[in-house]
């Protein structure tokens, strides 16, 4: 058995048996690859690979002919078919080691939006249950007030000045602040305390058109016993119709968060390059990452070119880019700090930039946070992989990926080619 990062000097082909790799990347071993009789393995010529990037293991009695990395050059220089044979070898492993370390990593962000998702849900989804089992009590409660209000027999005027208190629907709340409000509902709890009404009502009309003249109004126009009626239907109707609106308003949050989902992932598009909007696919992901940021008070803000051009690729994969340099802005970001994105034209390309404010990149390690598996994240909350992907992913659209970083700022930059 060998164990992950055990050093590897040697050629390996198998004559018998069978050998597999398991490669952990934070998420539990996986088999990656399996080798049998007539099979190549270990360091090959013209490898970089070093040291085992997993847990290998026979499964059964195997043998194998291993032949030190010391003789490579005597190999490639006398046996010219062999050499060609293990370059194969190592270009098919070095495809495969590729195609499972980009599913790996896409698992990873799935992760990483299916519990962004699951919290950005969870607010507007609680919002709209609580609105709609309070708004049961309220409509019972208007209907009785409206049949007790129909029973006073009020004419026009008196109608019309009831009417006049109730809360428009579907119309914003006044915008006041918290002190004004409070005064506010304050000034109308004292005004029904005085007219023998009940002051509960009083942060529902607070929250209206009601003010204390057009309360004068009312009380000028009806008795002091169909006053209460009044305004216990109006409380009642202005009730029900703010929850109605907030119902609205988190449905609407719930339908906007699945449609961004949608457009995140391209789930209803082919994979076969298109044209992209860049801007769309960063508000897309700042979305994603509303939460994440909110639980370590990490303000975000975006700012995109009016007229940005369009690139030519997979919305997916830059997504994935996106979800990559800003979830990482956001870990490297301090409390209470900023992640700020911007989207621009320089020169004839498209430039993403994704900017913390956090320690920054130390000189040592800077050469290195593109290296497959490399992360300074504790064991099992960093791949090593995000990174590699993104820039392969950038390659991939004829683009560039680099990194600027000091203390209190680094800087990814990701320079891609318009349409």
């Amino acid at each position: 058995m060998i164990q992950t990062s055990e050093p590897i000097e040697a050629l390996w082909v198998f004559l018998k048996g069978q050998v597999t790799i398991h490669v952990d990347r934070g998420s539990g071993p996986r088999k990656v690859m399996e080798w049998g009789a007539g099979d190549i393995s270990g360091v090959l010529p013209y490898s970089r690979m070093r040291t085992s990037p997993g847990v290998a293991a026979a499964l059964e009695d195997t043998e194998a002919f291993e032949l030190h990395e010391k003789y490579f050059p005597e190999l490639i220089r006398e046996c010219y078919h062999v050499t060609a044979a293990c370059v194969h070898a190592m270009i098919d492993r070095a495809r495969l080691f590729t195609s499972t370390d980009l599913h790996d990593e896409k698992m990873q962000s799935l992760g990483r939006l299916a519990a962004g998702l699951a919290h950005e849900l969870n607010n507007p989804a609680s919002a709209a249950a609580r609105s709609a089992a309070a708004l049961g009590t309220h409509l019972s409660e208007s209907d009785r007030a409206a049949r007790d209000l129909g029973a006073a027999g009020l004419d026009a005027a008196q109608q019309a000045a009831v009417d006049a208190l109730q809360i428009p629907t579907g119309a914003p709340p006044p915008p006041l602040s918290p002190l004004e409000q409070s005064d506010r509902e304050e000034a109308i709890a004292d005004w029904l305390v005085d007219h023998g009404a009940d002051a509960a009502a009083a942060p529902v009309l607070a929250r209206g058109p009601a003010s204390i003249p057009a309360l004068d109004r009312l009380a000028t126009l009806i008795d002091r016993q169909t006053l209460a009626i009044a305004l216990r239907y109006v409380a009642a109707q202005s009730e029900a119709r703010v929850l109605t609106a907030e119902i609205e308003r988190a449905a609407s949050r719930v339908s906007d968060l699945v449609a961004a989902v949608k457009r995140f992932t391209y789930l209803d598009q082919a994979a076969v390059p298109k044209p992209v909007d860049v801007g769309a696919g960063l508000y897309d992901t700042l979305a994603m990452l509303g939460s994440k940021a909110k639980a370590k008070s990490v303000s975000m803000s975006l700012s995109v070119h009016p007229n940005l051009p369009t690139v030519s690729g997979f919305g997916g994969e830059l997504n994935q880019v996106w979800m990559n340099l800003i979830d990482n802005a956001i870990d490297a970001a301090p409390r209470q700090g900023h992640v700020t994105v911007t989207a621009t034209c320089e020169n004839r390309s498209i430039v993403v930039r994704v900017v913390d404010d956090g320690p920054g990149i130390p000189d040592e390690i800077r050469p290195r946070i593109f290296d497959t598996f490399f992360t300074t994240k504790p064991p099992g909350e960093g791949t090593g992989l995000g990174l590699d992907i993104a820039r392969r992913l950038v390659f991939r659209h004829k683009g560039d990926l680099d990194v600027a970083s000091e203390p209190g700022r680094t800087e990814f930059r990701v320079t891609l080619p318009p349409r």
